[in-house]
């Protein structure tokens, strides 16, 4: 599908109904038998694709990838440079499971050379839905309008139960903390969120860490304790 026939799908008018149907129905099959292979318990990484291997978020996103591998985690991303490669890149240093679910872009996002598990997609509704079924945790990296899109769409997911309660984890606090201040100075102070919704992140600057969060979650089981729909805030 080119990008022009994609951006028609999004089109209010419906020029072709059925075969637009098709087409994202068999792109979510495609992602279910993707989320399958892969076999056990995964956490997903996202992060900058513009980090190079100079810089020390690379390193880091590296480390936490072959930690969790060695813990026993596939590592998910969004398959392309920068965080995701560097951490794909760890989990096959770790022994572990590589996954990589890309996106097609005007500019194209060519998928990293670490990867076990490889699915390209064409929509992002489609592919943020593996991202999120596949993970018993997820971890956020500095990064741009992909990496705060996630990390809020998935807040809201956990905040209205329509995911189990698993483990956010922001790495680089002096990177979020100027977002965290604002979240409690301005939102919370005014309630439009409560300080429980707040409590679901959580912050680190070691990847052994986060490691530790997120499988003392996944072994206490604890994203299988679900709490009452709470009403989504605007």
């Amino acid at each position: 599908m080119s990008q022009m026939e994609d951006r028609l799908i999004l089109e209010r008018e419906e020029r072709d109904l059925e075969e637009h149907v098709q087409l994202i129905a068999q792109e979510f099959r495609d992602g279910f038998a993707a989320v399958e292979q892969i076999g056990g318990p995964g956490v997903t990484i996202f992060g900058s694709a513009r980090m190079g291997e100079e810089d020390p978020v690379y390193a880091q996103a590296q480390e936490l990838g072959r930690l969790l591998a060695r813990a026993g985690f596939a590592v998910v991303t969004g398959g392309g440079p920068g965080v995701m490669e560097a951490a794909n890149r760890g989990a096959q240093e770790g022994g572990g499971t590589s996954v990589g679910f890309n996106i097609e872009l005007p500019e194209e996002q060519r998928a990293n050379a670490f990867l076990d598990i490889e699915l390209t997609f064409r929509h992002f509704y489609t592919r943020k839905t593996m991202l999120a079924k596949a993970a018993e945790g997820l971890v956020l990296f500095p990064g741009g309008f992909g990496t705060l899109d996630e990390l809020f769409e998935i807040l809201v997911l956990i905040q209205t139960d329509k995911i189990l309660d698993f483990p956010v984890v922001l790495v680089g606090s002096e990177h979020w903390r100027g977002l965290l201040d604002w979240l409690r100075s301005r939102v919370l102070e005014h309630a439009l969120v409560s300080e429980a919704d707040l409590e679901l992140l959580r912050v680190s600057d070691d990847p052994a860490e986060v490691v530790q969060i997120v499988d003392d979650c996944y072994r206490r089981k604890c994203a299988e304790v679900g709490a009452q729909p709470l009403e989504a805030k605007p």
